[in-house]
């Protein structure tokens, strides 16, 4: 009788498959040396950065990290606001809510659509117009119409895409921030960063190709997991390395006391041989991350204590970014240590705000957080700009979801909070192949539907991936039978707004 056809959806059966991939790989490596380079190895696979059912991870690791395409950027900085910024009082100018201060919000435009258990027994539901002026910024295309609350991101807006018609599928902040970050909602995903590390790899050996900072805001403060930049199923070398503010930037990445550098590296090279004979006895790919992450580490003694000093930038720089880039792990800071990063080689550098989370006392609170970022999220970009490096760099700004156009909690002419809302919510990209100067979506006069062009979760990961010369459809990895993608199944290449 001939063989039984192999059963590709059984764990077991691929592990077993994949094992002898490995052997035979690692064998091809190490008998035609680095001279053969990534596309005699891509031959031997679907080609790069795809990791397909006949394509293992360390196989992918092997292989040199190119796009599908000719990419328009070669970096993204993310700056992700952890709470969910008010588009009402920032972006998404609704001058007309003026004239309904205080009345209960239209059930024709809530159209029966949930809300949290925080509003949910409230009684009312009442309009809270902005309390904030709004002004025309200078050469937008799109004539946006931005808070006074951001002067300095107003200057910059002529490099700015606008988009006013996000919308995501989670209500609450964690599996908010778990979708934005991962493309799904449930835990365990390899994070966007991941992926950019997963399928370009570093420019520069010295330092991680996934970068994280995380700045202290002012107000409610959500919880901030470290699988918002985990790896998931990836290879666990593609997880965000956290920067730190003060002594130690990178934990446990200094000597011990007595430890000298040549005594770290016979210690490494001793572990490297351990982990290396396991990898011969198992296939454990995971034991050859953990000799990637070990050497990185020792690259990284050098190269962080240079990446941190800012002696060497010049004081017209500094005064660009304002008197908070002087204070470590400010967000002015890390906005400069994020351009430090760029210039560096760094594909993937996401910058973390918190405090956004404003259910009540928001005119107060949404102050002084747009007071600790408008400056050094402007200069950023015109730092960029004027080095050339926006044309190559994608600069995202997003929060998880919006903010409802009703009050939470008792409504008055000088305080007011907001609940989360993700029917609708305003995200900016700039530089990398985007658009310059445009506002791209539309809301309706409540801000709470989208009345044109509706752009998913999913459809920005695409399009983030398209810049970076990605086909999101064929960045894959293959995980207990399945070829897993940011997207999942879903999103779509949002044209409208590419350069």
């Amino acid at each position: 009788m001939p063989d039984p056809k192999p059963n590709t959806s059984d764990p077991l059966e691929e592990y077993l498959r994949n094992l002898t991939r490995r052997r035979f790989f690692g064998s091809v490596a190490s008998t035609i040396g680095a001279g053969l380079g990534a596309t005699a190895l891509s031959t031997l696979t679907d080609g790069p950065a795809t990791a397909t059912p006949a394509t293992t991870s360390e196989t992918a690791h092997l292989l040199k990290h190119l796009s599908h395409y000719a990419p328009r950027a070669k970096r993204v900085i993310y700056m992700h606001m952890e709470g969910a910024p008010s588009q009402i009082d920032l972006y998404d100018h609704k001058p007309g809510l003026l004239d309904r201060y205080d009345e209960d919000l239209p059930e024709s435009i809530r159209k029966g659509q949930r809300i949290t258990g925080m509003t949910s027994g409230q009684s009312r539901l009442p309009v809270a117009p902005s309390r904030f002026n709004f002004h025309r910024a200078a050469n937008n295309e799109g004539g946006v119409m931005l808070s006074e609350l951001l002067p300095h991101t107003s200057s910059m807006a002529g490099d700015i895409c606008f988009i006013k018609s996000m919308h995501t599928q989670a209500i609450n902040h964690e599996p908010g921030i778990t979708f934005f970050q991962t493309g799904s909602e449930q835990a365990g995903r390899p994070s966007f960063g991941s992926w950019m590390s997963y399928g370009l790899g570093s420019e520069n050996d010295n330092l991680p190709a996934f970068v994280v900072m995380i700045t202290q805001g002012y107000g409610n403060m959500q919880a901030l997991s470290a699988r918002f930049w985990g790896s998931g199923f990836l290879p666990s070398e593609h997880q965000g390395c956290k920067l730190r503010a003060g002594k130690d930037t990178v934990l446990y990445l200094r000597n011990p006391d007595g430890v000298s550098r040549e005594d770290r590296r016979a210690m490494l090279d001793l572990a490297s041989a351990i982990n290396h004979e396991e990898y011969e006895r198992s296939g454990d790919a995971e034991t050859m991350a953990r000799i990637a992450q070990h050497e990185m580490a020792y690259r990284m003694q050098m190269s962080v204590p240079e990446l941190t000093d800012i002696s060497d930038e010049p004081e017209h720089v500094l005064n660009m970014y304002g008197d908070d880039v002087r204070k470590p792990g400010t967000f002015a800071a890390n906005c400069l240590q994020a351009r430090r990063l760029a210039e560096r080689g760094v594909r993937f550098i996401q910058l973390y705000m918190r405090g956004w989370d404003a259910h009540g006392n928001l005119p107060t609170e949404i102050r002084k957080q747009c007071a600790a970022v408008d400056q050094g999220q402007a200069a950023l970009l015109r730092d960029l700009k004027q080095r050339g490096m926006l044309e190559d760099t994608l600069v995202l700004w997003a929060g998880e979801f919006g903010r409802t156009v009703y009050c939470q909690g008792t409504l008055t002419k000088t305080n007011y909070g907001r609940d989360h809302h993700p029917r609708c919510f305003t995200v900016w990209v700039a530089g990398g192949g985007i658009k310059p100067g445009i506002t791209w979506g539309k809301t309706d006069d409540y801000c709470y539907n989208i009345v044109e062009n509706p752009v998913s979760v999913h459809d920005l990961h695409a399009t983030l991936l398209d810049r970076m010369g990605f086909d999101h459809t064929k960045l894959t990895f293959r995980h207990q039978g399945r070829d897993h993608r940011l997207t999942d199944v879903h999103g779509t290449v949002v044209k409208g707004i590419l350069a």
